[in-house]
């Protein structure tokens, strides 16, 4: 069973804040299940934009937590708000959470797969006795 969006998102603000960063909400959305943007501002950094990850990522043995992917990392803000603005035309319903943290956190839990990490170190087959 999944959160309501504004449980998730009311969760994600006190994470950021307990974190030491700062958060707050843009727009706010459908309490039941509005999509959900999250901007992380690096503070001088450019902007990162975290948004709801396509569909196919999901499988049928899914536990219903949210998914996101990473659309923009280090972006100029102008460019941001111009994807933000195209995609509250298609839906009026969505949340945006703005997120200020130099560290470039975002507080998504479960967290994403990030395309910038190193890879994880594969275990060597067959394995040494």
């Amino acid at each position: 069973m999944r959160l309501r969006t504004d449980v998730w998102v009311a969760a994600l603000v006190r994470r950021a804040f307990a974190a030491g960063a700062t958060a707050g909400i843009v727009h706010h959305g459908a309490d039941e299940a509005g999509a959900i943007f999250v901007v992380v501002d690096r503070l001088g950094d450019g902007v990162d934009l975290w948004g709801p990850a396509p569909q196919t990522d999901f499988s049928a043995a899914d536990t219903g937590d949210r998914r996101f992917e990473r659309l923009f990392a280090r972006a100029p803000r102008v460019d941001v708000a111009a994807r933000l603005a195209s995609e509250r035309r298609f839906d009026a319903d969505l949340w945006t959470v703005e997120i200020e943290d130099r560290s470039g956190r975002h507080f998504i839990e479960p967290p994403p797969d990030d395309p910038d990490a190193p890879p994880r170190p594969r275990p060597e087959w067959p394995p040494r006795p």
